[in-house]
């Protein structure tokens, strides 16, 4: 049964019927597949070509629109519809990425911003059509050399064809140069607004470590005034104490002179002990470091004026 569609010829190969070619020319024991790729408005691509078997030259899909340039160079039968098709496939991929080239320079023109979702729709319709333009040229090596006696007459016009497919896919890639570059610079302009976040960031948690130091130094005030309290508490707390329990009439047998030695005692034992201490005498000594740093956090603080910080700076000066 002979070849007449592309849904034919495929399995003849060994292919699936519903799957695109994988390759330009495909040779099999039954005959030859040479296809070309047409992409429509949407980018998907339909494949029209030739079957070649021992039968002769079969049109798969729709013929050519007749050109005047396969007239012009008096071609006739295969090569002529071989010739014809290659100038329809030639006209639709100049038109195709001209029509992304337009886009893209219309965004620029009117200075929309570029978002990369769009710069990537560009890039993979563009990848497409650079993609059918090389199994183009791939096959019209095939076509003038193996194939070239199934096409009688056809290698006169093959540089021509291969110029203007070459011309198509430099086309395509400076097409392509110009969404890389598009996608580089609002790679650049992401990077930067990234960035100038990250600064906001880190100027905000450098203001909230101001604000942790700034309460710091509070609670070490504070602090230090609830030990220096503690401390003078259990040096009075003490006698006190005792003074208040020799004072009951149940202690009136208590010898006076004896009231006055435990006192004394209890009064100069705490004292002794808690102002002999090392740490304690350590920490008097750094009162006045205490206070200064105090001070400094407080002229700091954001609810303090500059004229009341100078104030609190300027009282500390000797």
């Amino acid at each position: 049964m002979p070849v007449t569609t592309l849904q034919e010829a495929l399995p003849a190969l060994g292919l699936p019927a519903d799957a695109p070619p994988p390759q330009p020319v495909l040779y099999g024991s039954s005959g030859c597949l040479v296809t070309l790729g047409f992409p429509d408005t949407s980018y998907r691509v339909t494949y029209r070509g030739f079957w070649v078997d021992d039968a002769g030259v079969r049109v798969l899909g729709a013929e050519a629109v007749p050109s005047a340039y396969g007239t012009a160079r008096g071609l006739t039968g295969p090569a002529r519809q071989l010739f014809d098709l290659l100038v329809e496939a030639v006209r639709l991929y100049y038109h195709r990425v001209g029509e992304i080239d337009r886009e893209v320079a219309a965004i620029q023109a009117k200075g929309r911003p570029f978002s990369l979702e769009d710069a990537w729709v560009f890039q993979r319709q563009n990848a497409v059509l650079r993609t059918e333009i090389g199994r183009a040229i791939v096959a019209l090596s095939e076509l003038a050399g193996p194939l070239s006696d199934r096409f009688p007459g056809f290698a006169p016009s093959v540089p021509s064809a291969q110029a203007q497919l070459t011309g198509a896919r430099e086309f395509a890639l400076g097409v392509q140069a110009m969404i890389s570059d598009l996608i580089q610079l609002r790679s650049a302009e992401e990077s930067n607004r990234l960035q100038a976040v990250a600064n906001e960031l880190t100027q905000k948690a450098n203001k909230l470590a101001a604000y942790t130091n700034i309460s710091n130094i509070r609670v070490l005030g504070i602090t230090y005034v609830a030990l220096i309290l503690a401390l003078v508490s259990a040096v009075v707390l003490i006698p006190n104490t005792g003074a208040t329990i020799l004072g009951m009439p149940s202690a009136a047998w208590v010898p006076g002179w004896l009231v006055v030695v435990i006192l004394i005692i209890l009064a100069a034992v705490p004292l002794a002990l808690v102002f002999s201490r090392p740490w304690v005498l350590r920490l008097l000594r750094g009162l006045m470091a205490f206070e200064f740093r105090a001070e400094e956090g407080i002229a700091d603080l954001p609810e303090i004026t500059p004229e009341e910080s100078a104030a609190v700076r300027a009282a500390r000066r000797p």
